[in-house]
């Protein structure tokens, strides 16, 4: 039963890193490996929720500032619903799309780019690889992963494989909720511009996240500006990166459709392997 387990884990696998490429499947694998025996293999998986739960209370870029929570009510009588005379309650939000654990399509810094609504379902689900920079931090808490760190992680790893999504575990999301004040601070451990040019157009990845609300800390937010420009998307607002191995996870990220939507609260995850 195991070996038949990490026959069909391998499968999968492989399958969705096609997918993600977008290649076709070959007919024969299709047939052979049903939905139900992929699924078998991930329920039986460790699932670690890679999101911030957010409140009014949450970290957010100064020039957007907090939500506000409120209760639902009556637009004709102003009355918010209740339970005991409604029964039922629901909250209004109002808030920045650019809030708690969010993504950020293409067309948050690029008028003709990709809305949230326009990005591929399927690259909606991609094997994850993490760079971990919390060993360099101790030096250099302001660290910004290199392209030589990125070969070295490859010495020990293998080569970072097309179509996959990369994450920069830095350990700040431990600071979100204890410590708001320290989590804002400025400059904080981020991805240098080389090493995004390098992940997108020398690896092939689809989409690259990390625990800071920037991808980097240059004046004119360099990095973030060219991979959103060239199309490209990310999560920001990661949580629980040290909780994933470095290569072998699966991510799964989702959000809520607004037509022309340029950003909003999304839900990540990883399943382990």
């Amino acid at each position: 039963m195991t070996s038949k387990l990490f026959t069909i884990r391998t499968c999968l696998i492989a399958s969705l890193c096609l997918i993600s490429a977008g290649a076709k499947l070959p007919v024969a694998l299709a047939q052979k490996e049903s939905l139900a025996q992929a699924y078998q293999v991930i329920a039986s998986k460790r699932f670690v929720d890679l999101t911030h739960s957010f409140s009014p209370l949450t970290p957010v870029w100064r020039g957007f500032g907090p939500a506000t929570f409120s209760l639902a009510a009556d637009p004709q009588t102003g009355r918010p619903y209740t339970i005991a005379k409604d029964g039922f309650h629901a909250f209004f939000y109002s808030m920045v799309g650019q809030y708690g654990t969010h993504v950020d399509p293409p067309a948050h810094f690029d008028p003709n780019g990709m809305t949230m609504d326009e990005i591929p379902v399927k690259q909606m689900i991609l094997p994850l690889v993490v760079f971990n920079i919390t060993p360099m931090l101790r030096k250099d808490p302001n660290h910004a992963l290199t392209v030589a760190d990125i070969r070295a992680w490859e010495r020990r790893h293998g080569r970072v494989p097309a179509g996959c999504f990369a994450a920069l575990r830095t350990d700040m999301s431990k600071d979100w909720d204890a410590n708001p004040a320290r989590f804002q601070r400025y400059p904080f451990p981020a991805w240098s511009f080389e090493a995004i040019m390098f992940l997108y157009e020398q690896r092939g990845i689809v989409a690259n996240g990390h625990e800071s609300l920037d991808t980097d800390t240059s004046k004119d937010l360099q990095s973030e500006k060219w991979l959103l420009t060239h199309g490209h998307w990310q999560i920001e607002g990661l949580a629980d990166l040290d909780q994933v191995p470095a290569t072998g996870a699966l991510i799964v990220v989702t959000w809520p459709k607004p037509k022309r939507g340029l950003g909003f609260p999304a839900r990540a995850f990883a399943i382990l392997p």
